[in-house]
């Protein structure tokens, strides 16, 4: 303890840190447990159109997350309930938009894939692989022009870097100086191919190409994603533009959840090492246990806790109504 520092702001110090870290569990596991739900309501056939799971990824959407303010963009992906959970969506409009009803964030019109929340700052989850990429660097040419400090986030996975948009944004990006980070989620597979098969080169030198300078993470680890992303949105906070997080990572799930076909393009072992060994809200517990923050009695009232709050917000959804069919025509652009 320095000469300058009372106990009592230790004692507070700690007690913030420890407050931090054990929301940020709470937060991963309340995507594991939807995610779980999700692929429930699908397989039973109580969920119409797709989805692409996000379990396994948790660190990252958190970790994120926690270093914007509510008033930061984001721009999520097809794999983005993580992404809109983390940034303050809640579980039950959440449930109700992948199940077409009425009180979902987009009043059931959006579904599985296309779900956006003004009012946590997050602008749209995209279907199409690299679609977000512009929509995130025009928030952030906004907040450039507007003189605010807000910052964007445009997440994406290794296959957008195959996307000529992701870099004519970047191009532009890096030129005016927008306060923008691209956090790229290498979750190895494109789809149901290894991303060594299909993206040459170093992936971290391809933001290199633009003087965009690239940090990269592992994934699974939510306090070096916390760190990292401090650090790159104080930055682009002060003026000095864009950053890329290199994120690697895994997805315990298929592509999508009807994808029977990840027993032919991985093995069973690879997918088991990754959830024994590297499993994002594991590790953290570990680490919170070894630091004396925290018993395992207190993390079984946290999993009863979002378990319960998980079941709620499913059986909300199931008992919303469906939209009016009158309004088919409502929202739309064409």
């Amino acid at each position: 303890m320095s000469q300058t520092e009372s106990p009592k702001a230790t004692a507070t110090n700690k007690d913030e840190e420890q407050a931090r870290w054990l929301a940020m569990y709470e937060q991963m596991l309340t995507i594991r447990h939807f995610e779980e739900h999700v692929n429930q309501l699908y397989m039973t056939a109580r969920m119409p159109g797709l989805a692409h799971l996000y379990s396994g990824e948790e660190a990252i959407a958190v970790g994120v997350c926690a270093a914007l303010r509510r008033d930061d963009y984001i721009t999520s992906t097809h794999r983005g309930h993580g992404h809109c959970l983390a940034k303050g969506a809640r579980v039950d409009r959440m449930f109700a938009e992948l199940l077409g009803k009425e009180a979902g964030y987009c009043r059931g019109k959006g579904g599985s894939m296309h779900i956006a929340d003004q009012d946590t700052g997050n602008l749209g989850a995209n279907a199409i692989v690299g679609g977000s990429a512009g929509i995130a660097t025009g928030a952030a040419m906004s907040i450039k022009m507007r003189g605010s400090d807000q910052v964007a986030v445009c997440f994406f996975g290794d296959g957008a870097l195959g996307q000529g948009v992701l870099y004519e944004v970047m191009n532009m990006a890096a030129l005016w100086k927008f306060p923008i980070i691209y956090v790229c989620e290498n979750n190895e597979y494109n789809e149901y191919t290894h991303y060594r098969e299909t993206t040459a080169g170093d992936l971290s030198a391809r933001s290199a190409a633009f003087g965009v300078p690239c940090e990269t993470v592992d994934g699974q680890d939510i306090r070096a994603v916390y760190d990292t992303a401090q650090r790159l949105v104080a930055r682009a906070r002060q003026g000095e533009g864009p950053a890329f997080m290199l994120c690697n990572t895994y997805r315990y799930y298929g592509h999508h959840v009807g994808d029977i076909q990840r027993a032919y393009y991985r093995s069973k072992e690879e997918e088991e090492r990754w959830k024994t060994q590297r499993d994002p809200i594991q590790l953290l517990a570990d680490w919170l246990v070894e630091q004396g923050m925290t018993d395992h009695t207190l993390f079984e009232r946290i999993e009863q806790k979002v378990q319960a709050e998980v079941e709620a917000g499913e059986q909300f959804a199931l008992n919303a109504p469906f939209p009016d069919p009158g309004e088919v025509e409502e929202d739309v652009y064409a």
